[in-house]
């Protein structure tokens, strides 16, 4: 193949087409789903839609339907394949036209390589009950911070205090603790144990679904708070310790946020702003199996204009930008949320949001290890 390759999914179009993710089958299909609609949470035509790339086929096929709540939005969807080789797909159903009104739902099927759409065999509500340690670790996070709110910057202090009373009154409330919790990067798998990021607009916090018997059953950890630390992305460092990398929606300065677990992902640490700007936009990471690890982000404080993939070669401890997959000045695009995996053949692939004046698309790129390194 070509050191870089990129295509569309499909024209660009006038609908909101968003939050892709993409797998590659056994058979060495690509298959890549997204949200389409007229807008996102607020919009009751939003389904999920998906397509393939049939292996050593050059061409997406048209799109098509994976999932659909009649009169509802369906939005961030995530694919992966378990260690049982069976394709899932996770998402929200949106019930009352907020992020916090979310239902978590899922499907999943071994029918998924011959028929262009999969055909899902099992499906339901992935319940996620935080308890009663998840309410402790809440009121002990808001009663530091309080101590701590002369800190913040005068500007910033109301918007922060008002986050603190929210995430406390959220806790406290058994059905706000149990909907809002969604999907954005796929999990983290190694063996039979499964690291599913989660993230609540209404907790704006992260959360992880751990499974050790390849999805079956799962637990959460505790929740990483930070004022707008969400849609976590995972690695493993050799010794162990879990990264998570995840977008700011807090206050400034707008960065990256981290945090790291050293008890196989159930405690993390208090997240801290890395030198990495962030927009408020999803983030993706990959470690690839030579052991570089890979970040793909909206590299500004403002705006979506530029997507960047960045490499560090100590496990996330420096980070430099290698290459950019899109960089236009301000205000003449949106390239965002990002997917990544490294095939089978070691190449590497990336689907994300493509929005520009002539409308709005999926877009794919693939790529060598050395035109990255190269960069």
């Amino acid at each position: 193949m070509a050191a870089f390759q990129s295509a569309f999914l499909f024209p660009p179009n006038r609908w909101h087409n968003h939050a892709p993710s993409i797998v590659e089958c056994p058979n060495g299909d690509l298959l890549v789903c997204w949200f389409s609609g007229s807008g996102e949470r607020e919009a009751d035509d939003v389904q999920i839609l998906g397509a393939r790339k049939r292996a050593h086929h050059s061409k997406w096929s048209q799109p098509f339907l994976m999932a659909d709540t009649p009169n509802y939005p369906d939005c961030n969807p995530c694919l992966f394949i378990d260690p049982r080789q069976r394709l899932w797909l996770v998402w929200i159903t949106i019930l009352n036209h907020r992020w916090e009104g979310s239902l978590l739902k899922y499907r999943l099927t071994r029918a998924y390589q011959r028929q262009l759409a999969p055909r899902w065999q099992e499906g339901e509500v992935f319940h996620i009950s935080p308890d009663a340690k998840f309410v402790a670790k809440v009121e002990a996070y808001v009663q530091r911070q309080r101590e701590r709110v002369t800190q913040v910057p005068p500007e910033h202090r109301p918007r922060f205090e008002a986050y603190l009373e929210r995430i406390l009154q959220y806790a406290h409330d058994e059905l706000s603790r149990r909907l809002g919790w969604m999907t954005r990067q796929p999990p983290l798998i190694l063996g039979n144990r499964l690291w599913l990021p989660l993230y609540s607009d209404g907790f704006d916090c992260s959360l992880i679904a751990i499974s050790d018997d390849g999805g079956d059953t799962w637990r959460l950890s505790e929740p990483i708070l930070a004022p707008g630390a969400i849609q976590p992305t995972l690695l493993k460092r050799k010794d162990g310790t879990l990264v998570a990398y995840m977008r700011d929606n807090g206050p400034p300065p707008n960065r990256i946020w981290m945090a790291v677990s050293h008890d196989e992902g159930f405690t993390w640490s208090e997240p801290v702003k890395t030198t990495i700007p962030n927009p408020g936009s999803s983030v993706a990471a990959l470690a690839l199996r030579t052991g570089e690890w890979v970040l793909v982000c909206n590299d500004t404080e403002q705006g979506r204009h530029q997507l960047a993939v960045l490499v560090s070669t100590d496990e996330g401890r420096s980070w430099r930008t290698a290459r950019y997959l899109e960089r236009e000045s301000s205000g003449t695009g949106r390239f965002a949320y990002p997917t990544l995996i490294q095939a089978r053949d070691g190449t590497i692939h990336v689907v994300y949001s493509h929005a520009t004046e002539r409308g709005s698309t999926i877009k794919w790129a693939q790529f060598t290890r050395e035109w990255l390194l190269e960069g």
